[in-house]
């Protein structure tokens, strides 16, 4: 279990006093123009060397996007791009980092900032946070006042942060689709290669990171990163917000270690499984993107990367959706289904169809009003849409149903089987086709 003082984020649950003056008093902006002085290529091997990986999903390298971005300038300004719009189902961390935290994003921000030679930094926040971009907004305003933003400022290096309000659509969290929205057009994906890194923001050099791997950022460099590396498995390093919710005693959003096994994180934070560990039925680990885990599987399990991956599933945003035996993990999973039948953007054909068409034939799952043939039938049409679409909307419509037919095929057959009893027994109906 992480020890207090290894913590990132000092307040997290708003407790202490959140202003700049607050912020510095918990250790932020100290030695900040120090790091600008030791220069660029320092910074970026020293996130390098930490092990950081995107806390966004996709868990990529962050020191090494950063250094995607070219060193010296064609002409083209540079642009960093901090992805708020935290729009997974499940994910409340970024949130938390914006309402009540908001200095160590905005010094992750002019360090990031600088080592990519950017002068201009977009926080491009989820339409529905109004609380949490206010809070933002104010924060910035405080740093403008203290010249520790703006030209000319204390730090010796000019950069302007711009926080940007979406209109709350699940496609702006994806990368070049949040750039798209920002430029004021539709939110849809681009097809890739150029990368943003190339032509991004308003076609010049971009780089798109998760607020929490920003956020990190100038921790790792005050306290090195030996000290990073300490925490978690190989390839898994860091400390890491996870937020739980669904069938436990206390959800909670709270920061511990990477490589935390399930059952301590459960026991230490969340006072424990709703009915005990004898009651859990299944776990989303990583945010409604990713396949569903059995509880059995599910109870040793190791929270990183690689451990996830290792049972089908991933660690995602960190989401740990919870659920008992009381759900009805069918319907559940229809739920996620409709939920991203309603938010593809429909540039993609395999996407477009296909969301629509598996929220039916869930649908009908739920109340089992289907063929069992059918299982394998939805199972083959995920497999075409996943891996087939410009971005990962796909990918995250197919899992979760993947995951349930993986483990919970013999549930969705015992409806079935249920429903035609029941049909029979009260005299066939015939229904018109759809």
């Amino acid at each position: 279990m992480l020890k207090d003082e290894d913590r990132i984020f000092t307040n997290i649950y708003g407790l202490m006093d959140k202003s700049l003056k607050g912020a510095m008093a918990l250790g932020h902006w100290d030695g900040t123009k120090q790091f600008l002085e030791k220069g660029r290529d320092w910074i970026i091997n020293e996130v390098k060397a930490s092990g950081l990986r995107g806390r966004g999903g996709a868990g990529f390298p962050t020191g090494l996007k950063w250094s995607f971005m070219p060193k010296e300038s064609d002409g083209r300004p540079h642009y960093l791009v901090v992805n708020a719009d935290e729009s997974e189902p499940g994910t409340c961390k970024d949130r938390d980092i914006m309402r009540h935290d908001p200095h160590t994003l905005i010094e992750g921000c002019v360090i990031a900032s600088f080592a990519m030679g950017a002068h201009a930094a977009y926080i491009y926040v989820r339409g529905e946070f109004i609380r949490e971009r206010e809070a933002l907004q104010a924060a910035i305003d405080e740093c403008y006042a203290y010249g520790l933003l703006g030209k000319n400022n204390k730090l010796g290096y000019d950069i302007d942060i711009f926080v940007h309000h979406g209109a709350g659509a699940y496609i702006c969290g994806e990368e070049t689709a949040l750039l798209e929205s920002l430029e004021g057009k539709k939110g849809q994906p681009r097809l890739k290669p150029p990368f943003p890194a190339n032509m991004g923001l308003y076609g010049c050099p971009t780089t798109v990171n998760n607020v929490e791997s920003i956020a990190v950022t100038p921790t790792i460099l005050r306290r090195g990163a030996g000290w990073y590396t300490s925490f978690g498995r190989p390839n898994n390093h860091g400390t890491k917000l996870y937020s739980v919710s669904g069938h436990v005693n206390r959800p909670c959003t709270v920061e511990d270690a990477m490589s935390i096994p399930f059952h301590e994180l459960i026991e230490k934070h969340c006072g424990g499984i709703r009915g005990g560990w004898d009651n859990l039925l299944a776990v989303i680990p990583g945010g409604s993107s990713v396949p569903c885990v059995p509880g059995a599987q599910m109870k040793d399990a190791i929270m990183d990367y690689d451990g996830l991956r290792e049972l089908g599933s991933g660690l995602g945003t960190a989401a740990v959706i919870v659920m008992d035996k009381s759900t009805d993990i069918i319907k559940a999973i229809w739920r996620l289904s409709a939920f991203y039948k309603h938010e593809s953007c429909g540039q993609c054909t395999p996407c477009r169809e296909g969301t629509g068409w598996m929220m039916r034939v869930m649908e009908r799952m739920v109340q089992g009003r289907a063929q069992k043939r059918e299982i394998d039938m939805l199972f083959d049409v995920t497999k075409q849409v996943e891996g087939h679409t410009i971005c990962a909307l796909g990918d995250a419509a197919a899992w979760p149903i993947q995951g349930l037919i993986k483990h919970f095929r013999p549930e969705m057959e015992k409806r079935i089987d249920e429903y035609t009893r029941n049909a029979t027994s009260q005299g066939a109906v015939l229904e018109a086709a759809e």
